[in-house]
């Protein structure tokens, strides 16, 4: 796989990287077994210090850092400001909280006097996709960095610049060689990776069959895993819910990142008697939303990340259209070299229709009417996906109930979607399995080492 940079506004490439080798790897691979060994001698605090250093130098490179994610996949740049202000969120989160996370955690028992002790476990393989190109990286290299997992990065061959910068970032920051790697390798060294016995865990965020593919490679090499593999999130709107709030944050909810975010609004879910407003409402956002150059603050919809990305997309619409579902708005080519795709809304998609399962990544919203609260949770919840829900309702109560019923990992009442450092992130069903962020995430590859002494 080739790993460039080609800027989606423009489609020119305007860097290109050569791929690591097995010795690069096992460079790698030697470097970060010895510095997790150092780390276990080694207490939280010292890592603790060091993360906020990161912290600190990433709010001094914050605009180097948003401009390449900008170059990398084609996002707003002021969409990537806000990713590198959340990034050292999640440093800072775990700065602060990493020693108290990794205490030890006493245990009640008759027998005896008894705790867990949490360690490190020992190099972690990422491999992370280009939609959020710090984000999906911080968010798992932070807590394992004040564990004491060293980690080897793979990271989408889209976004080699960001990937290297951060990398960079880390050693100029004072982290030692080795805490993150990050390497430009193929699948067949990730699967090398796997096995090697040096290698305690792997994780992933991307598509269900790269989730497979390294779930199976983990399971053969019993190696644990987490994966974090999408999904096409429902957004409710319940009969008593406080409309004007429902359309004010529902365009938002599928544009942002241009539409390519796993927790994003995908299937809005609507009373009947709401639905032509709401869909009046979605299109008038739709069609006045600016496209065009993402560093241009005045932009709303940047191209999507790749001609790859555009022309899957496409086909997905296309297929839908001729499967029985009605365009509302958009599905327009737009005269432009960069990788754009038109705000779309579509209707009337039924069981039948080959795209009422999938996962449509990008600015297309799909619109569905019900007739009662079951209806809307059954809808919500047949999907092989769940990863994100939204819930809208004046009740908070009632919000939260219905909530409960959805199957997925999060909720988000009156509210698109969200990602902060505390609240844990992960889905369930097809959408993956574990937990990054929060105290959660952090514990995603300790060691939980009990420790016994039974009574006299």
């Amino acid at each position: 796989m080739a790993y460039k940079t080609t800027y989606p506004f423009t489609g020119e490439v305007l860097q290109q990287y050569d791929n690591a080798t097995d010795k690069d790897l096992e460079q790698a691979l030697t470097i970060g077994h010895k510095l997790y060994k150092t780390w276990r001698d080694e207490p939280v605090s010292d890592r603790a210090k060091q993360l906020q250093q990161i912290a600190n130098l990433m709010k001094e490179r914050k605009d180097d850092l948003a401009k390449a994610m900008t170059y990398d996949m084609g996002k707003l740049l002021t969409e990537a400001q806000g990713e590198v202000d959340l990034c050292v969120s999640i440093v800072e989160y775990y700065a602060k909280n990493g020693e108290k996370f990794m205490e030890s955690v006493p245990v009640e028992s008759p027998a005896g006097r008894a705790y867990y002790a949490k360690q490190a476990t020992g190099v972690i393989v990422a491999v992370e996709p280009w939609n959020f190109p710090l984000y999906q990286v911080v968010r798992v290299f932070a807590p394992n960095f004040v564990v004491g997992n060293p980690m080897i990065l793979k990271h989408a061959s889209i976004c080699p610049t960001s990937a290297q910068m951060f990398a960079d970032l880390v050693i100029d920051a004072g982290g030692p060689k080795g805490a993150l790697s990050n390497l430009f390798i193929s699948y067949d060294l990730v699967a090398k990776a796997i096995h090697d016995p040096r290698v305690a865990g792997v994780c992933l965020t991307g598509s269900e069959r790269g989730g497979a593919s390294v779930a199976k490679e983990a399971g053969d090499a019993l190696k644990k895993s987490t994966l974090e593999l999408g999904g096409n999130d429902a957004f409710i709107v319940l009969d008593d819910a406080d409309f004007d709030e429902v359309k004010k944050v529902s365009p938002g909810a599928r544009l942002y990142n241009a539409g390519q975010v796993c927790t994003s609004s995908k299937r809005f879910i609507v009373m009947a008697d709401k639905f032509d407003e709401f869909v009046d409402n979605l299109k008038e956002a739709f069609s006045s939303a600016k496209i065009g150059d993402p560093m241009d603050p005045e932009t709303v919809v940047a191209p999507l990340s790749s001609k790859s990305a555009q022309e899957k997309l496409q086909k997905q619409v296309d297929s839908a259209i001729e499967g029985g579902a009605t365009l509302v708005y958009g599905n327009e080519s737009i005269d432009s070299k960069g990788f754009f795709f038109q705000p779309t809304i579509l209707t009337d998609i039924d069981k039948d229709n080959p795209v009422y399962n999938q996962e449509m990544f990008g600015p297309v919203a799909v619109v569905y009417k019900v007739n009662s609260e079951q209806e809307a949770i059954d809808l919500a919840n047949d999907s092989s996906y769940g990863l994100g829900n939204t819930i809208f309702s004046a009740n908070r109560e009632h919000a939260q109930q219905v909530a409960e019923k959805i199957e997925t990992g999060m909720s988000f009442i009156n509210s698109g979607w969200a990602s902060l450092p505390e609240l844990p992130f992960g889905g369930v069903k097809n959408s993956g399995y574990g937990r990054e962020l929060s105290e959660l995430g952090l514990d995603a590859f300790v060691n939980q080492h009990l420790v016994f002494e039974p009574a006299n």
